[in-house]
């Protein structure tokens, strides 16, 4: 009967008290390693973190530092375009009429006569008649501006006015104020050598004034 058992192993007391203690050492080597690790995964979680922020703040400080700064002012908008005022037409003055020189009678020397304008007579043709110069005559009477027959009285400056006497015929009295005989028909519009005694004759100046 002995022999269809085995027998059973008898344990000794210490290899029951140590069991608990193994087990123990086990389970606390156990949660150090879980702490390790777990320090491991915390740590190299925060220096990536680091290194990200890092990362970011590097990488915005070098696009603003790419932005070119300008110094011109912003844009503004351009006001509405002002009506230019219309420029005023400026006025066309009227030529003015070129006046005759003023001549004294003075200044010529000699008589002063009045002569009626007649028909067909101008300036110039009388001017030549009294033996003056147009621009002279224009002169002594500055204010007339046109000359009209029978209307018009022109200043006419001579050497002198004679009254004929007995024997004063025309060359004789020519020959007396130094001029020609046809200078002093033509001052006196005579046609022919003749004059009457009381006659005034008009005595041009010998050369035009």
């Amino acid at each position: 009967m002995e022999d269809e058992f085995p027998k059973k192993r008898n344990i000794r007391p210490t290899e029951k008290s140590n069991l608990p203690i193994v087990t123990l050492l086990v389970l606390v080597l156990l949660v150090l390693a879980m702490l390790y690790v777990g320090y491991e995964y915390i740590s190299d979680s925060s220096s990536s973190s680091e290194e990200l922020t890092s990362v970011v703040v590097d990488s915005t400080l070098e696009e603003s530092a790419a932005e070119p700064v300008s110094d011109e002012p912003a844009p503004t908008e351009e006001p509405a375009e002002e009506k230019k005022p219309e420029p005023v037409k400026e006025k066309t003055e009227e030529p003015k009429k070129e006046q005759k020189p003023s001549i004294s009678a003075s200044s010529i020397g000699g008589e002063q006569i009045t002569h009626t304008v007649q028909s067909g007579e101008t300036f110039s043709s009388i001017a030549s008649r009294y033996n003056l110069k147009t621009e002279t005559l224009q002169g002594l009477n500055s204010s007339v501006s046109d000359v009209k027959a029978g209307v018009t009285k022109l200043k006419i400056q001579v050497k002198a006015v004679h009254t004929v006497g007995p024997g004063d015929v025309l060359r004789v009295v020519a020959s007396k104020y130094g001029i020609s005989k046809e200078a002093l028909m033509k001052a006196n519009g005579k046609t022919r050598d003749f004059s009457e005694r009381g006659e005034k004759l008009i005595i041009p100046f010998p050369d035009k004034k």
